[in-house]
């Protein structure tokens, strides 16, 4: 973060020329006082200048922090013990890991509770201030997921080759879903589509036809 200090005959005054110099509003920043300064005797004699230091908040900072404090509520009305750790992987995606020894209430059933928590925290943190894409995770349970659905779409291929037919998944939400057509997509004896009206919406993995 950025700090200044500078010094005048008020203290806005001197808040003033830091503005100035951080080209920042007020609500930008953080101000502390460091010296309220004294008047001359009789406009001649003594006198202190004001001095104040002037940070510019760290926006993105108070964001993850607002996110993970709003998180732990939702938790903690749940009856969850956790802590949740974060750390922004670009600059508008923030990702929070939940560390838990109730994951199992956490996660749900394939991973719909988890969801669901992603949902309201992003469509509560996103109200007002610039959007950012949240995403949620407990102990890498999204990365052990995305290694099942990556196995299960190519053995599912492998089958409606050998079969000739094609293979219907389960219902899944966008981003699982995406995951099977981006594992497929490489694979020209194959194709895949959705099919269904979401929450039902799922992928068809089927042969393609000789020509």
């Amino acid at each position: 973060m950025r700090s200044i200090e500078r010094s005048a005959k008020t203290v806005e005054d001197a808040l003033a020329e830091a503005l100035a110099e951080l080209q920042a509003t007020r609500e930008e920043v953080e101000v502390e006082i460091l010296d309220e300064g004294t008047k001359a005797f009789l406009g001649l004699i003594g006198g202190k200048q004001a001095r104040v230091r002037v940070t510019l908040r760290d926006k993105r900072q108070e964001k993850a922090e607002a996110t993970v404090e709003f998180l732990e509520g939702m938790l903690q009305r749940m009856g969850v013990t956790c802590s949740v750790n974060y750390a922004w992987v670009e600059e508008d995606i923030l990702k929070l890991d939940i560390q838990s020894d109730e994951l199992g209430l956490v996660i749900g059933r394939r991973g719909e509770t988890l969801d669901a928590l992603q949902y309201l925290v992003s469509l509560s943190m996103n109200r007002n201030d610039e959007w950012i894409r949240i995403i949620l995770d407990a102990e890498g349970y999204r990365g052990r997921r995305e290694e099942t659905l990556r196995n299960l779409a190519l053995r599912l291929a492998e089958r409606a080759k050998r079969t000739g037919r094609r293979a219907v998944l389960d219902p899944m939400n966008a981003m699982e879903r995406r995951i099977i057509h981006l594992t497929l997509q490489e694979d020209e004896s194959i194709h895949t589509h959705s099919e269904g009206v979401a929450p039902y919406r799922r992928v068809i993995i089927a042969p393609r036809r000789n020509r």
